[in-house]
């Protein structure tokens, strides 16, 4: 299975027909532009190519009227004079002969796209089409959207596929008010919407674009800008809207490129992996078809570039942030807690409800060139290819999918193996010193660009010297940020420096301290609630603030971690990582290192299973390290509460 890409150039035909400076941005050339690019990077000749289909009538019925159906078909004969009349009696919309033949096609992609997915011809994919859909309604036009393609999806896996959970993510800079309307009191559809509001200042100018809007009947908490993870959905919608791209003149804001990449990355984690993406907005040419591109990269297995510039959240985000988790506390228990239940503070507060300033007008796109700050940064990233050590050789080749490399007892410089291991005599011999020849092996080949991660099973008495000693290596060759999760009973080193080079996170049975900006200890979290708020609240934002060279997850004695868990954690971290990770395990849980081989590889990791709230006293402690480690890592404001107290006060 792989990424399908579904397109038809008839898409391409329909264009506003008179003066309108509102609707002159909606253009052929957003599609043009896009597949030139793809076919220029060669990223359409990876892809599964699908031609698009035009849906049928009964297929439109499913969200859309007969009678609006019917209007939109009559189009077709209509002369320029008639068209512009009835364009007008919508919201930002134009129509041309071709739009009815247009939006079946891009209708039919989605449905396409999802039978696709949901059959197992591919993994993922994107449907690259025009016009829009989700601003769409039963029985309107709207925001350049004629049939609300999305939507149709949705509703075409729950009838056709049987479908019970499916999350739609629109990231669209505009509301796509459409597809709430038509789910709003669906429970099966959890509509999650990332966009501009300015306290309904921003088009579409509704109050029920706000947080508190939050589904109705039996729907009520399925319209939310929710931690996605709770919901477990079957399939995964996005409303892959790109006008908050950077330069884009209706969004006016400045995500780049990259950040689609890393949205579409953390969504790869939900559903089996199976991601549809459906064109919504993008009108500035450049950017969008690089935001095309950074996200059919993403799909394909590739590793997200870095994210530019500072991991410094603005006020206003933290704003819309701490409104949402308040609007949601009642519906959802993994906001039930009162140490979750964020209190916003006057510095948060927006009573005026003013206009937040604009950024500059038109702001400038350019592509961001290939920075080699450091020597090691001067090795490309591999291709998604993990390499393997584990102490028996046909154990790695059963375990681990194909395409994986291992890395065997190739020659090696002894006398260099036993200088890094003589401060430790549990690795002076025997099988503890050939696992450190391999597992240094693999550090170098990481650092060096032959593979783009890894795993080391190693004997059990020797992880934590094992540990010690790839640290140190992997300092030594240049790396700048290491960041180090270690779960279970492991001991950071007493002699690593303090000196901002290394993060330790420690994840075991002990309480929460903060002994330093760069060593941090916390409980395990045992319910799925505790452990999805230990690494969405603030293993991920340390390490988006920290953005490592190289991540270190080393899973040690009695670390606690089911496996889901573990591969959860190992599929997340591969994201900040751009991923450059290394996994130690005890040699004695080879089922565990074939299960992480599989997500380095690109395999999505399983459920979590029912969902369990997490115990009162994890989420004291993980508010109170929060609150102690805020003011350095800024990305942890978005989680936490404006104000915390110890644990054990």
């Amino acid at each position: 299975m792989g990424t399908a890409l579904v397109y038809h150039e008839d898409m391409t035909a329909a264009r506003l027909l008179w003066d309108d400076p509102e609707c002159a941005i909606e253009t052929p050339e957003r599609l043009a532009v896009a597949m030139e690019l793809l076919r220029q990077r060669g990223l359409e000749q990876r892809c599964l190519q699908l031609a698009a289909r035009e849906a049928s009538e009964a297929e439109l019925g499913l969200v859309h009227s007969p009678e609006y159906v019917a209007l939109v078909r009559g189009t077709e004969a209509l002369g320029v004079g008639a068209l512009q009349e009835l364009s007008a009696q919508f919201d930002a919309v134009y129509f041309h002969p071709s739009t009815y033949h247009c939006a079946r096609l891009a209708a039919g992609a989605a449905l396409q796209l999802v039978d696709a997915v949901l059959t197992g011809a591919a993994q993922n994919g994107l449907a690259l089409v025009r016009p829009p859909g989700h601003h769409s309604q039963r029985a309107a036009a709207n925001g350049f959207c004629v049939f609300n393609n999305v939507a149709l999806a949705a509703e075409h896996a729950k009838q056709r596929h049987g479908l019970r959970r499916i999350l739609v993510v629109d990231w669209d800079i505009h509301h796509g008010q459409g597809t709430q309307y038509i789910f709003e009191d669906d429970p099966r559809v959890l509509y999650f919407s990332w966009h501009r509001y300015e306290h309904g200042r921003f088009w579409p100018y509704l109050r029920e674009s706000d947080a508190d809007a939050v589904g109705r009947g039996h729907g009520r908490g399925f319209t939310v800008n929710l931690p996605w993870n709770q919901f477990d959905p079957e399939l995964v919608l996005v409303s892959a809207g790109f006008d908050s791209a950077i330069g884009d003149p209706e969004g006016q804001m400045q995500a780049t490129p990259e950040c689609f990449a890393h949205l579409t990355q953390l969504l790869l984690a939900l559903a089996g992996g199976r991601v549809c993406a459906v064109l919504e907005g993008g009108y500035h040419l450049e950017s969008l078809a690089e935001s095309v591109c950074m996200t059919i990269q993403t799909l394909l297995g590739d590793q997200p570039p870095p994210l530019p510039g500072p991991m410094v959240p603005c006020q206003s985000a933290l704003e819309s942030i701490q409104s949402v988790r308040a609007a949601q506390a009642p519906h959802w228990a993994s906001f039930q807690h009162p140490a979750t239940v964020p209190m916003l503070s006057p510095s948060y507060s927006s009573s005026e409800g003013r206009l937040l300033p604009l950024l500059p007008a038109e702001p400038v796109y350019k592509a961001a060139a290939p920075s080699c700050p450091d020597p090691l940064h001067a090795h490309p990233l591999a291709p998604v290819c993990p390499a393997v050590v584990l102490t028996a050789p046909d154990a790695a080749v059963h375990l681990c999918p194909r395409g994986i490399r291992q890395k065997g007892a190739a020659p090696w410089e002894e006398a260099e193996a036993e200088a890094w291991a003589r401060p430790h005599e549990v690795l002076a011999q025997g099988e503890a010193l050939a696992a450190l020849r391999k597992v240094l092996r693999l550090v170098d080949g990481i650092l060096d660009g032959q593979v783009n991660s890894g795993i080391a099973a190693t004997p059990a008495p020797a992880l934590s010297a094992t540990l010690d000693v790839t640290i140190r290596r992997s300092l030594f060759l240049g790396v700048q940020r290491l960041l180090c999760v270690a779960v279970g009973q492991l001991d950071r080193p007493l002699d690593l420096a303090d000196d901002g080079r290394t993060l330790w996170l420690s994840i075991r049975d002990k309480q929460a301290a903060t002994l330093s900006t760069f060593h941090v200890s916390m409980p395990l979290p045992g319910a799925t609630g505790g452990f999805l708020s230990c690494i969405l609240g603030l293993v991920l934002p340390l390490a988006y603030g920290f953005q490592p060279d190289l991540l270190v997850v080393v899973l040690g004695p009695v670390h606690g971690l089911q496996d889901p868990y573990a591969a959860l954690l190992v599929t997340l971290l591969r994201v900040p990582a751009r991923g450059r990770i290394l996994a130690l395990v005890e040699e004695s849980k080879p089922q565990l290192a074939g299960i992480l081989a599989r997500m380095l590889h690109g395999e999505a990791p399983p459920s979590l299973g029912p969902f369990s709230k997490a115990s009162s006293e994890f989420a004291q402690a993980l508010v109170y390290l929060r609150g102690q480690l805020e003011l350095h890592w800024k990305m942890l404001q978005v989680a936490a509460p404006p104000s915390v107290a110890s644990p054990g006060s």
